[in-house]
């Protein structure tokens, strides 16, 4: 297959031939590579499919940046130069046979047969006597495709003349007609310009790109022949806050949440703006399409992917199984499948038994393209039938033990082991009550009493010492679902309480329920309802509370979704991007610490913005808040987010769950000593914060340096001010002045991003996927909430069926297992914490010793939490049946395992 591309080039070096003086230019200006060799005749692989997308760090300066090229002197060095390329999913799988033509027609196959493929500048740290830069320049030519590792390479010398200097930057410029993706450039004289980035075409920005070398610099200390590339640097990645954005640019700019309704489409699909004064949020990734014809405020939709920043767009060379590709892919095309197979879209599982054969045999539905089959090999499988095809899920492993959701143990060991083991929280003050008015919601007190209390632990210990030992908990979300509940019940197609879920800690370390109070407020002319059901062995009273429970789980999957994950991971994590690449140059340390934390996230939230949070997305469909989902997501930010509470530790202290204690392990005392997500979360904090401490302690060696950077102050100010707007008023900020503060900064970030997200993520499938475990909405009232006499009648026939109709429906249950698959797979390519070292990390001595400990204290960690899972005396993790506690095991394999702590939000 390579023997028409070879004639064919060789038809094109008749037409242009080469010649050694015109390849090497003026040598006044330019350092050349050595003699035109027919080298650049080999195989190229193609880069024909057009795409928007783009990778990691790197910039673009302006042509008005003052250099001059440095004339050959007697004494000068030869100095090579090899630029590693990566080439594009599309070129890699399909475009080999296409090579050369296809990268963008006969002008691309020109620029390599005249060795004229990138033109590459040299910077030296150093000004000359008269204060400009000095610069050498040479073109770089294609050298070969490597097969093996899916590489290209291209050469070039530079002949350094002996006063140059050390070199500290390279200036880029692609003759491509096509973004590249560069690697790395590595001179044999022990330079390295880490890149991890595209590389626009000349075509669409003639201004060059700059890459720093791997050597990190506060800005004070920043080389005089680099200042001024510094700063362009930063100023270009920051726009103006006007126009639409392009595919190839790197605008990093902020804008509200202004893009999740479609007013144009329906009025139905108007959602309100999250960002200001009315509805509190984060701020996103601005991308400045035009305004809706219908509502001004409002941002309209493509049917393409939002624009993000080149340099956070990895699409085209991330694996096929790519969590964002994935996620895309079945929205777009399995979901749709799914609809057209129900007729019935309310329609509940008829038995218990039909939701076990989700598993066991599959649904049949119209049969897809064969690039969608390929997609999802393990859900979508083909038929004898030709027209149809089966999404079989595999089992869940709480599905091993079938009837494990019966169990109140289990119902109460969710909320320490489960999918969301970060909403439980001690109870200190007695009685209950609520904080709304009571006018609106009715009576603030809680029908949870001190009598319901005692009775179900009367064994045990009075009311009075179980609440001074600190032995009650509870997961309330009564404020908070309180002032959907109405709303919800008018949309006729599902309900809604406001609950509080009461447990004590039992003697033997597990939890036992004692109460849950279910309340929905004066509703159709009817005063407000309040329930409290407890644990029960008579039949009617047994099959309440397990209604009951079914809310519960609905009203903390909610929870999970659109605020454990969502907001406290995925959007919060946002602004952190954005103010990273505005205020921080990519040779600032703190940006190399940040970047593995930081790559993949906008990509994959831009995609949550166009098919997951949107009007009529998934997250709609398939959770309790329905078209509120987001705008209850903006109130738990408005009531509840503070940056200062999202660390572990103080996490943990602010849920009454622990206190500080310098004598217990990690400096906490817990409430609850047998707490997996809490014990194993902390191993993964302590590690995370001593790599931050060794790391900021290096580049900061005295307090002064931190107040003094610039870079840095402007960056924490950008994230509290404006990518953190809305609370830029709260006094609990930290504040950034010495190292400890910054090391609580990154090492709370770092914390989010990795352990936090990995925690509430990659957990889901197994933790979250069999119905009756952790049901997702809970559609009918309780049947004791003034029921005609016919319903009463036939629950108390028929109760099974009366739980089967409050899960989620057919289609609704179906569309969460396919979700729950894709979100909780690691990708082939997954990157996980302690890992890979940076590049830059491994040009410090210091820093390289402090990252190998970092990563030694994460490989002891599998089998810490191993030795836990086996211990008896373990209760929340070790005993038949139960599902073993591994989310924070800091590595795994591809597909859905069930641990793995990648180091960042990449689904």
């Amino acid at each position: 297959m390579l023997k028409p591309q070879l004639k064919q080039s060789h038809s094109l070096l008749n037409v242009f031939p080469i010649q050694k003086p015109f390849i090497h230019g003026d040598s006044a200006n330019h350092s050349s590579s050595s003699a035109y060799a027919l080298t650049i005749l080999r195989q190229h692989t193609s880069f024909a499919k057009k795409s928007t997308t783009t990778g990691a760090r790197s910039t673009s300066i302006a042509g008005n940046i003052k250099a001059i090229s440095i004339p050959f002197l007697t004494k000068e060095t030869t100095v090579k130069c090899v630029i590693t390329i990566l080439p594009t999913i599309g070129s890699t799988l399909d475009g080999i046979s296409n090579a050369g033509v296809s990268l963008g027609g006969v002008t691309d196959v020109v620029s390599d047969l005249l060795g004229r493929s990138f033109l590459l500048e040299l910077v030296s740290n150093d000004l000359d006597s008269n204060g400009n830069q000095k610069t050498l320049r040479a073109y770089a030519r294609y050298e070969a495709l490597d097969f093996d590792i899916s590489i290209y390479t291209y050469k070039c010398n530079f002949d350094v003349p002996e006063d140059f200097g050390e070199i500290g930057a390279v200036l880029v410029e692609n003759e491509y007609s096509k973004k590249m993706f560069f690697k790395n450039i590595v001179l044999n004289n022990g330079v390295t310009f880490t890149c991890e980035s595209w590389v626009h075409s000349k075509n669409d920005n003639p201004d060059k790109r700059i890459f720093f070398a791997d050597k990190s610099y506060l800005p004070s200390e920043t080389p005089n022949g680099l200042k001024s590339l510094r700063e362009h640097d930063m100023e270009s990645l920051r726009g103006n806050g006007e126009g639409e954005r392009k595919s190839f640019e790197r605008i990093y700019d902020y804008d509200v949440y202004n893009d999740l309704g479609a007013p144009d489409e329906e009025l139905s699909l108007a959602r309100p703006v999250l960002g200001g004064e009315k509805h509190p949020y984060p701020r996103r990734c601005r991308t400045g399409r035009k305004m809706s014809s219908i509502d001004p405020l409002t941002e309209t939709r493509t049917a393409l992917p939002f624009y993000i920043p080149a340099d956070e767009d990895f699409s085209e060379i991330k694996q096929a199984t790519f969590g964002a590709k994935t996620l895309y892919t079945a929205l777009h095309a399995v979901v749709p499948l799914l609809e057209s197979v129900f007729t019935d879209t309310t329609e509940g599982f008829p038995l218990f038994t039909d939701i076990d054969m989700l598993f066991n045999q599959g649904v049949n539905v119209p049969a897809p393209d064969d690039g969608i089959l390929s997609v999802f090999p393990a859900l979508l499988k083909k038929t004898d039938d030709t027209k149809n095809a089966v999404i079989q899920f595999e089992t869940p492993e709480t599905m091993d033990n079938r009837f494990s959701w019966l169990s109140d143990e289990e119902f109460c060991r969710q909320m320490l082991a489960g999918l969301n083991p970060c909403s439980i929280q001690l109870v200190s003050e007695w009685p209950l009550m609520s904080k709304l008015d009571p006018e609106i919601y009715g009576p603030a007190e809680s029908a949870i009493t001190k009598e319901i209390v005692e009775k179900e632990i009367k064994d045990f210990m009075t009311f009075d010492e179980a609440l001074a030992q600190k032995k009650l908990f509870m997961l309330d979300y009564h404020d908070l679902l309180l002032p959907y509940v109405n709303k919800l019940r008018d949309l006729k197609t599902t309900t809604l309480y406001g609950s509080r879920t009461l447990m004590f800690l039992h003697p033997d370390g597990t939890l036992k329920p004692i109460a849950i109070e279910l309340t929905h407020p004066p509703y159709d002319g009817k005063p407000a309802w309040k329930h409290v059901y407890t644990p029960a062995q008579v039949a009617t009273d047994l099959w309440l509370w397990r209604l009951a429970k079914a809310h519960v789980l609905a009203h903390d999957a909610g929870y999970h979704q659109l605020i454990s994950h969502w907001l406290r991971t995925h959007c919060a994590i946002e602004p952190y991007i954005i103010a990273t690449n505005r205020h921080l140059s990519q040779m600032h340390p703190m940006s190399r610490l940040l970047l593995p934390h930081c790559r993949y996230t906008m990509q994959i939230n831009s995609l949550a913005r166009l098919i997951l949070i949107n009007a009529g997305g998934i997250l709609e469909k398939i959770f309790f808040p329905d078209e509120y989902s987001m705008q209850l997501s903006s109130d738990v930010y408005d009531q509840l987010w503070r940056f200062d509470h999202e660390a572990l530790p103080a996490d943990l202290i602010n849920r009454g769950i622990a206190v500080e204690d310098p004598t217990a392990p990690h400096g906490l005392k817990l409430a609850i000593e047998d707490y997996p997500y809490a014990n194993d979360g902390l191993l993964i904090y302590d590690a995370i914060k001593q790599w931050a401490t060794s790391y900021v302690n290096h580049y900061y060696p005295q307090a002064n340096l931190v107040e003094s950077d610039e870079e840095l102050q402007a960056w924490w100010n950008d994230i509290r001010t404006v990518g953190h707007g809305d609370k830029k008023d709260e006094p609990w900020w930290p504040q950034l002045k010495t190292q400890d503060d910054l090391i609580g900064i990154v090492s709370t970030i770092m914390w989010v991003t990795a352990g936090q997200h990995s925690a509430v993520n990659f957990g889901q499938y197994d933790l979250g996927g069999y119905i009756p475990y952790r049901p997702t909405v809970a559609r009918t009232n309780m049947p004791n909430e003034d029921p005609t006499d016919e319903e009463w009648k036939s629950f108390i026939d028929r109760p099974e069926d009366a739980l089967l109709k409050c899960f989620p429906s057919q289609l609704q249950g179906i569309q969460m297992l396919v979700l729950y698959d894709i979100l909780s797979s690691h990708s082939p390519d997954e990157e996980y914490i302690g890992g890979n070292t940076n590049a830059t990390w491994e040009a410090e001595p210091t820093i390289k010793a402090a990252f190998e400990e970092f990563r030694g204290r994460l490989n002891e960690l599998e089998a810490i939490i191993d030795s836990r899972n086996t211990d008896p005396n373990l209760k929340n993790r070790c005993g038949a049946g139960l599902v073993p506690y591994q989310l924070f095991k800091p590595y795994s394999e591809s597909g859905v395992t069930g641990r793995g702590v990648a180091n960042s939000i990449s689904i």
